[in-house]
């Protein structure tokens, strides 16, 4: 899930060369985000969000980059300790708006990328061990028959009561893929979100688009991933 408190990288594929191939380097396992990199930009929903609730987009920023209270209240959230209803209760009061729907108001104008689920799909398809890992906003809005269909196992961090960058996410990741954290490639749109899988073996991808992502994935796993 993306930050705006967070500043970002132009995109690269980091811990093995993205010209290696998966006989070369032993990549066998793809990790992956959910919200920010399967999706479409999170940030563009909220955005639109404050602009139908008539709400400064600039207030909401400044609760996620400097409001200690909202941050761990979010942090709560996403380990699954606070639940959808207080959250969004305590949320709604931060922002001066209705408390009833605003988590799925935010999310309203979220919708899956087409080109990135389908390149998992592809992944998946031709062998590679696929795992989503993902920070959740509650975990009842994922598209579950999808991802029943292109990943080998989930790691949601409402249902883990942890969240990343605690290294355990990514060693789930690895485990409910069925392979070694140093054969995983793991895609997250958080710059920060990678450390912890480049110290575990992982390489890395800084996701910005599926653009750039899906020429780098394909490089590094040596099939295509792309119609």
């Amino acid at each position: 899930m993306s930050d705006p408190s967070k500043s970002t990288v132009p995109p690269r594929a980091r811990g093995a060369s993205a010209s290696q191939s998966t006989t070369a380097n032993g990549r066998k396992g793809l990790l992956i985000d959910w919200g920010g990199v399967l999706t479409t930009n999170l940030f563009t929903s909220f955005h639109e969000y404050c602009v139908r609730e008539e709400i400064d987009p600039a207030e909401l920023g400044k609760r996620f980059s400097a409001d200690p209270e909202f941050r761990e209240m979010l942090i709560s959230l996403e380990k699954g300790t606070m639940d959808e209803v207080a959250f969004e209760q305590r949320f709604a009061e931060l922002l001066g708006v209705p408390s009833d729907g605003l988590i799925d108001g935010l999310f309203a104008g979220v919708q899956p990328d087409v080109a990135m689920v389908e390149a998992v799909r592809a992944a998946h398809d031709a062998g590679i061990r696929t795992a989503l890992v993902s920070n959740s906003w509650g975990v009842h809005r994922y598209p579950h028959d999808v991802l029943a269909e292109i990943f080998d196992g989930l790691v949601i961090s409402g249902e883990e009561k942890t969240r990343k960058p605690a290294k355990r996410m990514y060693e789930l990741g690895a485990e409910r893929a069925g392979v070694a954290a140093e054969q995983c490639v793991f895609v997250d749109d958080l710059p920060f979100n990678l450390t912890p899988a480049e110290e575990l073996g992982m390489a890395t991808v800084h996701h910005t688009s599926a653009e750039t992502t899906i020429p780098e994935l394909e490089a590094l796993f040596g099939v295509p991933l792309s119609g």
